[in-house]
This record gives structure tokens, C-alpha cells and sequence, in this order.
């Protein structure tokens, strides 16, 4: 489960932060967190329970965004979301293979006090 090793990065991360703009809590985290990203969700809410515990996130909500995948094609140029692991375009029925979001793992936003 390679969700704790990035909850304890993440973590770090927004601790640093913290400590940057003088706060002494962490409320909430926000995370983007692609389709394809290749992270589970509901493992990274469990390592960020385990994580958090005697820090000065000890307290806070995570919230996780889940963003879907999104390629372009580069025939038509058009961007969509695929309905499956086959990336055709539904505009001009070509194959796909430029994703534009869907990847990503992000700190997006905390809440600090």
C-alpha cells in the first residue's frame, strides 16, 4: 500500500507550510487526485487517519477531489472524457493518446489556523 508513503509526504508537505505561515493547525487538506493517478482513494483516507495521529493535523478533514480523465485527440483536436480504457474519441472516432488531466496527485488547498 503505497498510499501511506504518500500520505506521509503529502503530510510533510502541509506541515511545512503550516509552519511557514505561522500556523499552529491544520483544519483541512484538500487533495486532487486523478483517475489514473494509480492511487485508491479510500486507502489514502485510511493512511491520512494513521499519519495524522500527534501532529498538528491530528484534527483535520481530508477532502479528496477525484478528477476524471481527460484526453485530446489529435485529429479533431476536440477534448472528452473516455468511457473506458480505450481512449477513442467520440468526436471523430480516432485513437487517443495524449491524456491532458486525470494523472495527477495534488495538495490543492489547507485550511490553517
Amino acid at each position: 500500500m503505497h498510499e501511506v508513503s504518500l500520505m506521509e509526504q503529502t503530510l510533510a508537505i502541509a506541515i511545512a507550510q503550516a509552519e511557514d505561515h505561522g500556523a499552529s493547525q491544520i483544519h483541512r487538506l484538500t487533495l486532487r487526485v486523478g483517475q489514473q493517478s494509480g492511487v485508491v482513494a479510500d486507502a489514502l483516507r485510511f493512511a491520512f487517519e494513521v499519519v495524522r495521529q500527534n501532529t498538528m493535523a491530528a484534527e483535520a478533514r481530508l477532502e479528496i477531489e477525484e478528477i476524471p480523465v481527460t484526453c485530446r485527440c489529435q485529429h479533431c483536436h476536440e477534448n472528452f472524457q473516455p468511457e473506458d480504457w480505450i481512449y477513442r474519441c467520440p468526436h471523430c472516432d480516432q485513437i487517443s493518446q495524449t491524456v491532458m488531466d486525470g494523472k495527477q496527485l495534488e495538495l490543492a488547498s489547507l485550511e490553517l489556523s
